[in-house]
């Protein structure tokens, strides 16, 4: 079975989720899995402590990102790529599996476009267009480096930065990229690890949901939840078999998603 699995940035901001990698440990061995993380919080520290700050917009659709200018995504690259890839490395190292850290601009894995302008929802409630400064959307993935690591005995893990069109590094959002990863080397599943068990509607967590089902609680959602859960979607609608949002600070998190242990899982 082929796994993708996207690491939270909760979790990371933690440390490196001990139980996730020993799971990985157990599971690589008869498994395909790709790791995929995230770390926005972690990045918004660094920045900090280099003197720049941090500027974060909201959509129309409430969906709340960060600004990526030039000097940010030298930033985001540096930490996610250089650093919080590595600390994931080191740590399977420890149970006896060989990683290798990538970001989606090695091999031109993840290609994106440039977006030029981006729509925002500004301090008073207004409409305005903004430089889409060095954010990306997702156009393709190339799964040839991923398929030969994976042939080879490695457990690759991915930092969400994608190959511009001029070469440039490009911000993407890391549940989109996962799923564009699942989408793209034909995974089975594409499990999303955070810091709550899934998706709770109504105070109760939701077992199970179709993609129309997912899609149509969208507006009913925090916007953490609600990007793993259009992400989902998306993962699935394109022929993933079924996408899994999780808890990653349980015992065992990869084993109880794929045999949907308290969790939620979407299905076509």
């Amino acid at each position: 079975m082929r796994v993708v699995v996207k690491v939270g940035g909760s979790l990371m901001k933690a440390g490196v989720p001990d139980s996730l990698v020993r799971d990985a440990a157990r599971l690589f061995p008869s498994n395909q899995l790709v790791l995929v993380h995230g770390g926005g919080d972690v990045v918004t520290e660094y920045a900090t402590r280099l003197g720049k700050e941090q500027r974060f917009v909201v959509s129309p659709d409430g969906i709340r990102s960060r600004y990526t200018d030039r000097e940010t995504a030298e930033i985001y690259q540096m930490v996610m790529s250089g650093y919080l890839a590595k600390r994931l490395v080191q740590a399977l190292y420890g149970v006896g599996v060989r990683g290798v850290s990538l970001a989606g601009v090695d091999g031109s894995m993840i290609s994106a476009t440039r977006k030029s302008k981006l729509v925002i929802i500004d301090e008073r409630g207004r409409k305005v267009v903004i430089d889409g400064g060095y954010t990306g959307r997702v156009c393709g993935v190339d799964p040839s480096l991923l398929d030969m690591l994976l042939g080879r005995g490695y457990l690759p893990i991915v930092s969400p930065l994608a190959q511009g069109e001029g070469g440039e590094p490009l911000n993407i959002d890391g549940d989109r990229a996962a799923a564009s990863i699942a989408m793209g080397t034909g995974a089975d599943v594409v499990v999303f690890a955070t810091n709550v068990d899934g998706l709770s509607l109504d105070g109760a967590l939701v077992g199970r949901l179709t993609a129309e089902e997912a899609s149509a609680s969208l507006p009913k959602i925090g916007f953490g939840m609600q990007k793993k859960v259009m992400a989902a979607v998306e993962a699935v609608r394109a022929g993933v078999r079924e996408a899994v949002i999780c808890s990653g600070t349980r015992e065992g998190p990869i084993t109880r998603a794929i045999s949907h242990e308290g969790c939620t899982v979407v299905t076509r």
